[in-house]
């Protein structure tokens, strides 16, 4: 099972930590033309914050558990961002966009969670 957990760890801090940078790193209209309409809905603040979260969560993800320093922190982690595809899948169901990537990466995070958490 810890091999599925670190295959687990690995793709999604992968793809957090490519969402999250890339929100981060490039300015609202840029990230709107390029298909990613629900940014118009909020701010340049909240966009960088989502982001930076998501960053933060993708570390969160493989470096305590990594590391033994505080191992508990990665399933936290796993919760953390759940929660944040949890709104995402909100924000796109509204906007009556495509939401399947949202919930498969927080189904994803929150099975990874529970290896976790169980370990």
């Amino acid at each position: 099972m810890n091999v599925v957990a670190w295959v687990l760890q690995i793709v999604l801090a992968a793809a957090f930590l490519a969402a999250g940078g890339m929100k981060v790193a490039r300015p609202k209209p840029v990230l709107v033309s390029a298909g990613m309409g629900y940014a118009a809905d909020f701010s340049d603040g909240a966009i960088k914050a989502i982001g930076l979260i998501e960053v933060i969560g993708a570390v969160g993800l493989i470096l305590p558990w990594l590391l033994g320093v505080a191992p508990a922190l990665t399933p936290l982690a796993a919760v953390g961002l759940a929660l944040v595809m949890a709104g995402a899948v909100v924000v796109h169901i509204r906007r009556k966009e495509q939401y399947a990537a949202a919930l498969v990466l927080g189904l994803l995070s929150l099975v990874l969670a529970v290896i976790r958490f169980a370990s």
